[in-house]
């Protein structure tokens, strides 16, 4: 078994006791929060190496490491083989695409993360409230005004939807 699906054995567990989850979740968050701040501070930088030499890197073990690169895979400019048997010798990338980054963070609702102070530094404050407003609106529905028959056509003639382009409907 890989360290992914160890990761998500003991992540996702339904049937683990819910107080050590949440005690799991939030010392992974913990760490992940520090990590990132660390990633910011040269964000054009690519930090590469094997997943054991970036768990010792930022001081955390290889099963929050492989949590982390789950987490990253979908900001990364070139996402890592993660999937398919990972290992702790296996050479990842964790280059990322500074705003893929900071819209998942934002649809993942990780306030914690994209109100990081490092994002300063990268993003002024009106480019950040954009790239928050367009991922917000990624995910939501707009649906077409409903024309019904009494309504002005909306093609302009000032007669009733349903005595002008209403009747070939």
């Amino acid at each position: 078994m890989g360290l992914l699906e160890d990761w998500h054995q003991v992540a996702y567990n339904e049937r683990a006791d819910r107080t050590a989850l949440q005690r799991l979740w939030s010392d992974y968050f913990a760490h992940e929060k520090k990590i990132y701040a660390e990633l910011l501070k040269n964000p054009d930088e690519e930090v590469k190496g094997t997943v054991k030499e970036l768990a010792e890197k930022y001081g955390i073990t290889i099963q929050y490491m492989t949590g982390f690169l789950d987490g990253i895979q979908e900001s990364l400019v070139t996402p890592n083989e993660i999937e398919s048997n990972l290992t702790e010798d296996s050479v990842v990338s964790l280059k990322f695409d500074k705003e893929k980054l900071y819209k998942n963070m934002v649809a993942a609702g990780a306030n914690w993360l994209y109100e990081l102070p490092e994002w300063d530094a990268i993003y002024d404050a009106d480019t950040r409230r954009r790239l928050y407003l367009e991922q917000k609106r990624s995910g939501t529905i707009v649906k077409p005004k409903k024309i019904y028959p009494n309504d002005p056509c909306p093609c302009g003639s000032g007669k009733k939807y349903k005595k002008c382009h209403g009747r070939n409907v």
